[in-house]
């Protein structure tokens, strides 16, 4: 209450309110507690700066391991999500059981140790095959950003087409990861993190002619001041956002992780500023990289800028609407702007600027734009899932929840899966936590 008479009328109730208040509090350290397990603890990027956090993985994924044969590969089922390791140079085999009712995606996200060293072309294929070896969908994504790794995220996808022949029949297919690194460049292991989605067919054909014209141009900047927003440490934690423009801190060598809703019909279009600073002047290449991913992590755009002291901006480049003709484009990002959903944004600062400038964070600056009306959805068979932005999603992306948060995810849980206690010994915890603060309410 806001005024001094409604506290003192209130008093009871405010002891309650207070006491609940100290109960979440408490549940919520330990639910903080419990879940630092769910992140791998990495090395710190300089010797004088704390550890970066951890790439956040999805912690229901279960651990899978990716055969070196097809005839032995183990099956990746849709809506899960699963974790296994790449080597360097190494090319694994995952299977899928798939029928005609529905088109499937494979994402994986590549995670590298951070500080390891990279070739331009260093990265990994994904690709769909089915059991003659037919190539049904594939993505190729690599660094593209200098000498430095970061997480990869690129899928696959089988689509089921009466136009086409290939790939049609239900049946056994597989799924290839195959990772090429550079002879020179780090040799360590990359932990995966794989994802199967499906989505249902439509119930007739729909329109499959892309637009000859569609608005490229660039919209002005939202208006309003910049918003506190932090982003995630992953796919799993991605922070919502709405369009605005929204403030955040990065560190040398880390990636922040948010994600935007976007429905039928609209664009997305999206900037970082890194802002100033006065500790150096030199010139850094590809110091911030700006990417995009589809809501099933496809790759769609990335663009980076160089940095010497000043403000540096990358933009993303335009994309079309999102609409279910756009699939029809053998453009990547035309392509991946196929469905309503989730768009994650990425931004990465390149470990090199700790050397000129550092190992503090940079004030960064996301402008974000999502222009066009909402237009219905293609008349899909059944319910398209993650393929679609309900009212939950937009009032998500309003709060700022965590995909975790907004998607119903149980960080109590999750701290028991990783950590390594029983539920029963984090009950007991609780319960004694709980006990306690209500004693002391009642003294």
């Amino acid at each position: 209450m806001s005024t001094q008479a409604g506290a003192t009328a209130g008093a009871g109730t405010g002891r309650r309110r207070r006491t609940a208040a100290r109960t979440r509090k408490a549940a919520a350290l330990l639910t903080a507690a419990a879940a630092v397990g769910t992140l791998t603890a990495l090395p710190a990027w300089a010797a004088e700066g704390p550890p970066l956090p951890a790439y956040a993985f999805d912690p229901a994924g279960q651990r899978i391991e990716g055969a070196a044969s097809s005839a032995d590969a183990d099956v990746l089922e849709p809506g899960r999500t699963y974790r296994d390791t790449l080597k360097k140079d190494g090319k694994v085999y995952y299977r899928l059981n798939l029928d005609t009712t529905k088109n499937s995606y494979v994402s994986a996200v590549a995670v590298p140790k951070p500080g390891g060293k990279a070739a331009y072309g260093d990265g990994f294929r994904i690709e769909i095959q089915d059991g003659s070896g037919v190539q049904c969908g594939y993505q190729e994504v690599n660094f593209a950003t200098g000498e430095h790794v970061r997480p990869l995220a690129g899928y696959a996808r089988r689509i089921v087409d009466p136009d086409e022949s290939a790939c049609q029949d239900a049946g056994t297919y597989y799924v290839l990861v195959e990772r090429e690194s550079d002879a020179t460049s780090t040799p360590d292991d990359w932990e995966l993190e794989l994802q199967h989605v499906t989505e249902p067919l439509l119930r007739e054909n729909g329109p499959d002619k892309l637009p000859e014209s569609w608005p490229s141009g660039t919209p002005g900047p939202p208006a309003g001041e910049p918003q506190v927003r932090q982003g995630g440490d992953g796919f799993h934690t991605a922070v919502s956002l709405r369009e605005g423009e929204w403030r955040a801190d990065i560190r040398p060598g880390q990636t922040l992780f948010w994600r935007v809703p976007v429905d039928w019909g609209q664009q997305i279009f999206a900037t970082a500023e890194l802002g100033s600073s006065t500790a150096g002047d030199d010139s850094v290449s590809n110091a911030l990289a700006l990417g995009l991913d589809n809501p099933a992590r496809g790759y769609v755009d990335l663009q980076t800028v160089s940095y010497s002291g000043d403000p540096a901006t990358a933009a993303l480049a335009p994309q079309r609407p999102v609409a279910h003709e756009n699939r029809g484009s053998s453009e990547t990002a035309t392509s991946g702007m196929r469905f309503a959903g989730w768009y994650y944004l990425t931004a990465t600062l390149s470990p090199e600027i700790a050397e000129e400038y550092g190992n503090e964070a940079l004030p960064l600056i996301l402008r974000v734009n999502v222009r066009g009306e909402k237009k219905d959805a293609p008349a899909y068979a059944s319910d398209p899932g993650i393929f679609q932005v309900t009212g939950d999603d937009r009032e998500a992306a309003a709060s700022g929840a965590g995909a975790d948060e907004a998607d119903g995810g149980g960080a109590l849980m999750v701290g028991l899966a990783a950590g390594g206690l029983g539920l029963g010994t984090v009950l007991l915890v609780g319960l004694g936590a709980w006990t306690l603060l209500a004693r002391r309410a009642a003294r």
